[in-house]
Order: structure tokens, then sequence, then C-alpha cells
């Protein structure tokens, strides 16, 4: 097996059972769906565009259909990821409530030539709507079925929270999902990176921004506010080397800020700092705007710090080089975080956080999951913790692949592929299709040479990479 690709069972008869399950199936039925599955058609009967509304609204959420001029019979239905409920840092862009069929146009219009159909939706609502995410995906699936044409398999993929989704989707519907490909996907789960986001508020407060409010927002405004305060915090300490450097370092090493972004390759120590400060400016925008929605949406504050070990999660390594900017400054700052009040969460609120996207691990169809390894957003460690459920849960009938890309050692920014959240190349984007389409519908299983070959030269792709541990759990 090759480092940093593994699977739950053997490939070809663990795809078998899933894309057979289906409950209470008969057997005549398990057998045309598996034959569908594997029908090599390239020009299967639609009902076009020009006779059904390809465009248009379900139960409040708009959505777009693409058909090709011949189809092969695959359906790929994409799930778009999070959406600010209104406009918030960096960019203060307009709010969006547009369909996405796919991740970007170049790669929608390669798909359709290869004669896949596409279709997509917003949500119901914004924010942090994986609930909203499910519905729109079944009801979509469901509208396909009924006025455009009958699938011969499914595939489910997404991005970020979509990738949420779509694992969601996935484990829920193995009857209609022939294969799933949540892509640098939320799948550690929602409490888990909500308390670290929670961490990372807790060290900028106790360390460089006092005022900074944590949780709790009585408004949008008020965390925006805060996230302005803290921002400017942070950006004021990059400029105390004695001070204020040491404890970004720390609070990077706390929540394991990557050294590398889009912006900046982390070829140079310079470059490494400023990487260091964009991942947390980063996270302070999880941790205000999108914390503030999530309080609305679960009445409270879900997440909590009471059981958090900061000192366990600096290694010698981080030790090092704070000691070497500061001598003796990581033992005075840890003992600040240690004094710090702990922050508990609203236990009703936390409960229901955990009902709105916190993967099983029950993989029950073939599924290939794609991260960057430098994301400051969703630390690619959650497929540390995806891959772990999934080789822990009882209830899986089918493999998983998990893939990883990393950025060239220098580039100008922008970063080609690798480093960033959700910045992959349109080869690496086809490449997932191609590979899962292989292997649901032609049973190849996506060995090394499979998997190189599909991702073609412009990628990142690092077979022999496995993300280290959750950074709240450094000795597992």
């Amino acid at each position: 097996m090759v480092p940093g690709v593994w699977r739950v069972r053997a490939g070809a008869a663990a795809a078998a059972v899933a894309l057979l399950a289906g409950g209470c199936a008969s057997t005549d039925d398990t057998a045309e769906r598996a034959s569908s599955i594997r029908s090599e058609a390239t020009d299967v009967a639609f009902t076009g565009c020009d006779q059904v509304e390809c465009t248009g609204e379900l139960d409040g959420a708009a959505y777009e259909i693409r058909m090709p001029e011949k189809w092969n019979g695959t359906l790929l239905l994409y799930s778009h990821g999070y959406r600010q409920a209104k406009p918030a840092p960096p960019d203060f862009d307009p709010v969006r409530t547009d369909p996405q069929s796919a991740p970007r146009p170049e790669v929608a219009t390669e798909l359709l030539a290869k004669g896949y159909a596409l279709a997509g939706s917003a949500y119901e609502s914004n924010g942090w709507a994986v609930a909203d995410g499910v519905a729109a995906g079944e009801q979509l699936h469901q509208f396909f079925l009924d006025n455009v044409g009958a699938p011969d398999r499914t595939y489910l993929w997404g991005e970020s929270l979509g990738g949420l989704i779509t694992e969601t989707l996935a484990e829920k519907h193995p009857e209609w999902v022939a294969g799933a490909a949540p892509l640098c996907g939320v799948l550690g789960g929602t409490n888990l990176n909500f308390d670290l986001a929670l961490d990372l508020a807790v060290a900028v407060k106790t360390l460089v921004h006092p005022q900074f409010k944590v949780a709790d927002y009585a408004s949008y405004e008020e965390a925006l506010a805060n996230f302005d305060g803290a921002y400017k915090a942070v950006l004021a300490a990059t400029k105390d080397t004695a001070n204020g450097i040491p404890k970004l370092l720390l609070i990077a090493a706390l929540v394991d800020a990557p050294t590398q972004t889009a912006t900046y390759d982390g070829s140079t120590l310079q470059s490494q700092a400023s990487a260091v400060v964009e991942s947390l400016v980063t996270g302070l925008v999880f941790s205000t705007a999108v914390r503030q929605e999530v309080e609305q949406r679960v009445g409270g504050n879900p997440s909590g710090n009471t059981e958090a070990d900061y000192a366990g999660r600096v290694s010698p390594s981080e030790r090092q080089l704070i000691e070497t900017v500061s001598a003796g400054s990581t033992d005075r700052n840890l003992a600040l975080l240690g004094a710090a009040p702990p922050v508990s969460p609203d236990t009703d609120a936390r409960e229901k956080f955990e009902q709105l996207g916190t993967p099983s691990g029950a993989v029950r169809v073939p599924t290939l999951t794609l991260h960057t390894r430098a994301d400051p957003l969703v630390l690619v460690q959650n497929e540390t913790v995806f891959g772990a459920k999934a080789r822990e849960s009882e209830a899986r009938t089918a493999d998983l692949i998990q893939l990883y890309t990393a950025a060239p050692p220098t580039f100008r920014a922008p970063a080609p592929y690798g480093a960033g959240h959700c910045n992959f190349s349109e080869d690496e984007l086809l490449g997932v299709v191609s590979v899962l389409d292989g292997w649901v519908r032609r049973g190849i299983y996506p060995g090394a040479e499979v998997i190189t070959e599909a991702f073609g030269d412009e990628t990142g792709l690092t077979l022999g990479y496995e993300p280290g541990p959750w950074p709240a759990d450094p000795t597992s």
C-alpha cells in the first residue's frame, strides 16, 4: 500500500458491497443497479433544457443543471462551500445566493465535454447551512430524476462546507449515491473545528488583545468589531520582536497554523512568519463572523476549552524556535494561558451543533478525499480524524482513499495548488472525477499508478504524505 493512500477494505469487493447497499432492495433490484452503474453507455437518453427548467428554485434554493450534448449517464452533484450570511472580512464581498454546479467554470467545460451531467444549487440559507445543503442535494437529485433522466450513477462532490455536506449525503443515501469526493472538507466535524477556533480566540485575547470577546456575540456588528480589534493587535504584535512575535509563534503552535499559504511560499523565515500571520487572521474570521452566525443558528456558544492542554501542544521544535526569538517566553506565556478563565459551552447548543455536520466515518460508497497540505482555514488534520473514524467504524461498507496536494517549494503568489484553502489545480479536480469514475464504474482500484496518471502534470499530488494528529491531540 502506498503511504498516504489507505483503504478500509479490499477494493473491488468493498466497492461492490457499497454500490449494492440498499437495505431492503430485492436481488433483482440490486443486480439491475449494479449493471447500470457499470454501464459503458455514452449516449444515454435525457430530456434537454429546452423542455426542462434547468435553472430555477426548489424550496428557496436556486439550482442549476447543465447537460452535455451526449450524456454518459453520470450525474455529478456538486455542493458549494461556506457562504457568509452577511458581508464579512477580509474582503466584505457581496453575499452569494447563486447556484453552483462545479468548482469553477473551466472545470465544468471540460466535464461537459466528457459527457457528464452537472447539477448544483445554492442553499435555502447561507452560513453553516449543512442541513440546508443536504436538503438541497436531495431535492435536486429527485428533480433531476423526475424531469431530466435516470442517471446510471450519481457522484457527489463538494468543497469545504460542501465537502462536509457531500459526506453527510453519502452516508445517508447509499441507495442512490455511487461514489463521493469530499474536497478540503470539514470532515473532523463541527465541534472539533470550532473548539480549535475558540483556542485561537482565547490565545489572542490572553496574549495580544485583552479586549477580545471570544464568544456569545450579541450581533454580527459586535463580531466584526472584535475581528477588527484582534486583527490590528496581531499586526501590531508582528512589530515587537521581543514580546509580540514569540506570542504569535506560540499561538500558531497551539492551532498548527500553516507556515505556507497561497500568498506566502514559506521558503524563507520571513515568508514563514508572514504565512503564520495570514493563517491566524484567517482563523480569526472563523472565530468571529462565522462563530456569530453559528451561535444564532444553534442558540448559544457550542465551544469550550475546559479540557485543553495548551502546554502539551507545543512540540520541541516549536519551543526551540520560540526560545530562539525570546528565551524564557514560552513558559511565561503558557502560564498566562493556564491562568486564563476557561470557556464552557452551552450544552444544548453543542449538542445541536454536533448534529449539523459530524461525519460518522461510516463510509458506504467508494470515497475519495483531496486536501491541500497547507490549509489555513480547514486544517489538513481533518483528514486524520475522519480517517481514524472510518477505520474504527463497524458500519463502513466501502473504501476510503485520502489524497493530498502540496505547493511547489517556491512560487510567485498565488500558489498554483497545494497551499491555501481548497486551492486545487484544474488537473487535480478533473483527476478526482476520473479516478472516482474508473473506480466505481470499471472497478479500477486507485493505486499510485492510476492516481498519478489521472492527475496529470499540473499537480502537487504527494502520495507519500500523511497528516499529523489533530492539534488538541498531539499524542495520537
